[in-house]
């Protein structure tokens, strides 16, 4: 076959880069080479996305180690203003004034009243002292009582039930407690009937932490006290 007999074959073929040896060389080129320039893209498609996850992965942890460790609780009392239960809710609640009267009512209890329990009698030592703004004139007043009418002792002689009359507020953050003390001996025979009141200056700093939570549920802080019996 001569030359041009062999030019006009390849003109003639139906695939173009036949009679083209750049387009031949160019399909060549795109068979043995374009599907590893795609895997490639594939690969830098892929390792672009694991980041962005790993990414996100890592601003949810950081959101999470960052969180504040406050838990906030609610307090649930009955009708008769006690503490029946207590946990921990996405809000709390702020304290309100039949709080604050429920609170101040059950820590005269604690303060004045005597029993013949001593574990009882220890836990309402801890009640008081987890509701007194430490530092303050009330931590004062309070030590000073105690060490004049050491509660242990009295119990072997008397114990005393404190029955909150009335409890007012005369200030936010001020209030009048009006109360009868019954004083027994250790056969339950009434020694003594008397009528006291006190007038007390709180402040509010709703618990952060469930060891303070258990004591002082209501965050309520006495900061100063003065009580007197009623003649």
């Amino acid at each position: 076959m001569n030359t041009a007999a062999v030019l006009n074959e390849l003109s003639s073929s139906k695939d173009p880069h036949l009679g083209n040896p750049y387009l031949a060389a160019r399909k060549e080129w795109d068979e043995r080479y374009g599907s590893l320039i795609k895997r490639a893209q594939n690969w830098r498609f892929a390792a672009m996305w694991a980041l962005l996850v790993a990414f996100a992965e890592a601003v949810v942890i950081l959101g999470v180690a960052t969180r504040p460790k406050t838990v906030p609780y609610v307090v649930a009392v009955d009708s008769l203003g006690r503490v029946i239960a207590s946990g921990a809710v996405e809000r709390s609640s702020p304290v309100d004034q039949r709080m604050k009267e429920t609170g101040l009512s059950r820590w005269m209890q604690d303060l004045r009243g005597v029993t013949s329990d001593g574990l009882a009698q220890r836990r309402a030592i801890d009640r008081v002292y987890a509701m007194i703004g430490s530092g303050t004139a009330a931590q004062t007043l309070v030590t000073e009582f105690y060490r004049a009418n050491q509660p242990f002792d009295r119990a072997n002689r008397e114990t005393v039930q404190v029955d909150v009359n009335t409890i007012l507020p005369t200030t936010e953050q001020t209030f009048e407690i009006d109360w009868t003390e019954t004083a027994r001996d250790p056969s339950g025979g009434v020694v003594s009937v008397g009528r006291w009141k006190a007038i007390l200056t709180i402040a509010v700093n709703p618990p952060s932490d469930e060891n303070v939570l258990q004591l002082n549920p209501f965050g309520i802080y006495v900061m100063n006290v003065s009580w007197s019996k009623v003649v």
